[in-house]
């Protein structure tokens, strides 16, 4: 239910006062509308909220979106806006008998002539019950509720309370959002962060759209010594992340061994590689873990050049654990000169590493939404699977559709070689990428 809002002028001071001692997050929190970043769909000048507030109404809301892009903020300053009293519950932390108490306190200042704007975090959090506790405080106008999630409201709010409120998605911050962050960052501390311009790069891929996170990173970046020099990325993933070391060096012979044995392999020489696995096996080497190495060595130095690789390490490894010592040497003794005459590819490896660096970058952007199921009515209004093309309904089985998110370029991740299977891969690539690009004139 709407509610009208009150016309009085704003209070004079500013709604957060800060210390200076206060991290930098909540020193940088934005004191108006027009100052959070990256959801002008929301506050621009044209945008839902601020087109509400022009009305003089505000409806209650389900604010949808991922950590840190301002849900918390904008409740606030809705609140301010619209003189309303601000009231902030947490569902991780709240049960039955606290919104008791926060609608019954809402009531008695609604008698004075008052309004109360309930926001609660992580309203998923509340059961079905709690829910719909809401419901008739929201309907007489007790409270406007702000709710704020990270969880698709389709399926952790239920449909009484849905459809009470009105659903408005926060986007992931981008990096301008999130380079406008840190512009105000090195305003407010009068210090330039010490980053090479790619290690500010790799900053605002850390954040992965959480402007919170990012300015928790730059107050760290911000207390270094005055002399710091500039990072480049590695420094600076080594400040903000450091790394466990992988091995314990007390056992240097045990790697050794196991890396000329693998290296054997991926040279081809079938003759080293034997000779190599007698010698860990003569030094009480445990059998289960040349063979784990090896089903490993054949997903990423032969791939899909000979798909049979793997099922062969599976089925040694099989063969021993049925065997036993030291019948079952001899299943992994094959093993090793399949793998060493089997012809060598790394490209599914490589694709895979090329992946993952791809999603780091990229953070948590959307698939586009024409490959989005819509099994509920608000996400078929938010456009999830519209237009989407069902690749068997072509007549060669191609739609040529593009599957990466939208804003980011097409990626070719996986290269296959020219040799053994992957040369047939290769041709059936290459035949797609021409269609693709046909049909994406």
């Amino acid at each position: 239910m709407l509610g009208r809002m009150s016309r009085k002028p704003a209070p004079a001071a500013p709604l957060f006062q800060p210390a200076q001692t206060a991290p930098l997050a909540d020193r940088l929190r934005p004191r108006a509308l027009a100052e959070v970043v990256g959801q002008d769909h929301l506050v621009g000048p044209q945008g839902t909220l601020t087109r509400m507030l022009g009305r003089g109404s505000l409806a209650s809301l389900i604010l949808w979106g991922p950590p840190g892009v301002g849900k918390t903020t904008i409740a606030r300053l809705l609140a301010e806006q619209a003189d309303l009293e601000f009231v902030q519950l947490s569902a991780v932390f709240s049960g039955v008998a606290d919104l008791k108490r926060t609608f019954e306190a809402a009531s008695v200042l609604r008698q004075s002539g008052r309004a109360t704007l309930l926001f609660v975090d992580e309203i998923h959090r509340f059961n079905r019950a709690q829910q719909d506790g809401f419901l008739p405080v929201v309907e007489n106008g007790t409270i406007t509720l702000v709710g704020a999630t990270t969880e698709n409201p389709s399926f952790a709010l239920n449909g009484a309370l849905l459809s009470r409120c009105q659903v408005l998605v926060l986007r992931r911050l981008d990096d301008a959002a999130l380079d406008l962050l840190l512009d105000r960052a090195e305003a407010e501390t009068g210090l330039a962060l010490p980053l090479l311009p790619d290690a500010r790069v790799v900053l605002r891929a850390m954040a992965d759209g959480d402007g919170r996170y990012l300015l928790n990173m730059a107050e760290q970046l911000a207390a270094l010594p005055p002399d710091q020099p500039k990072l480049d990325p590695a420094g600076l993933s080594e400040l903000l992340a450091r790394r466990a070391a992988l091995y314990d060096k007390d056992r240097e012979e045990h790697y050794n061994l196991i890396s000329a044995l693998h290296k054997s392999l991926r040279g081809s020489d079938p003759n080293a590689a034997l000779y190599w696995f007698a010698r860990m096996l003569a030094g009480g080497e445990d059998p289960r873990y040349i063979v784990r190495r090896l089903t490993r060595f054949a997903v990423e130095d032969i791939g899909l050049a000979d798909p049979n690789a793997l099922p062969q390490a599976i089925a040694a490894w099989e063969a021993y654990e049925r065997l036993g010592s030291p019948e079952g040497e001899l299943a992994i003794a094959q093993l090793i000169l399949y793998l060493g005459t089997a012809p060598k590819s790394n490209a599914a490896y490589t694709a895979y590493g090329e992946a993952q660096r791809a999603a780091r970058a990229t953070g948590s952007l959307m698939p586009p939404a024409h490959i989005l199921n819509a099994p509920t009515t608000l996400m078929k209004q938010l456009g999830y699977g519209s237009g989407y093309a069902y690749d068997h309904d072509a007549e060669d089985g191609f739609s040529g559709q593009n599957y990466f998110p939208d804003g980011m370029p097409r990626a070719e991740l996986y290269r296959p070689r020219d040799r053994g299977f992957e040369r047939e891969i290769g041709k059936r690539l290459a035949y797609w990428a021409k269609l693709r690009e046909e049909r994406s004139k």
